[in-house]
C-alpha cells in the first residue's frame, strides 16, 4: 500500500500593507474569515489572527512585525550615547575582571 503523506502548504510572504487591506475588507465584509482567504490566497487561521490582534489593540500598527528587529532603543542624544558607551565599557571591565580571577584560580589549582 502506498502511503500519501499531505505536503505542507507554504503560505506566501504578506507585507504589511497587505495585512492592512485584508483586515480592513474582512471587517468590512462582516468578519467573513473564509471569503478574505480565499480572496488574498492566505490561510485562514491567517486572517482570524490579524482580525483578532485588530480587535485586541484597535491600531492597525499592531498587525507589524517586528522580528529581527534590533530591541534596543537607539540613542537619540549625544547624553544617552555616551551613557550607553559607558554601560558597555563597563560591562567590558567586568567581563575582563571574572576572566583574570577564573585564570587566577586555574593556575592555582594547577599549581597543587
Amino acid at each position: 500500500y502506498a502511503t500519501r503523506k499531505r505536503a505542507r502548504k507554504v503560505g506566501r510572504k504578506v507585507t504589511f500593507e497587505e495585512k492592512r487591506q485584508i483586515t480592513q475588507w474582512t471587517i468590512d465584509h462582516e468578519y467573513n474569515y473564509q471569503a478574505a482567504a480565499e480572496k488574498f490566497n492566505v490561510s485562514y487561521q491567517r486572517v482570524y489572527s490579524w482580525v483578532r490582534k485588530y480587535q485586541r489593540t484597535h491600531d492597525l500598527e499592531s498587525l507589524q512585525d517586528n522580528r529581527g528587529r534590533h530591541k534596543g532603543k537607539t540613542p537619540t542624544n549625544e547624553v544617552e550615547r555616551l551613557r550607553q558607551e559607558v554601560r558597555q565599557l563597563k560591562a567590558k571591565a567586568k567581563e575582563r575582571e571574572v576572566q583574570i580571577a577564573f585564570a587566577k584560580k586555574l593556575v592555582e589549582i594547577h599549581n597543587r
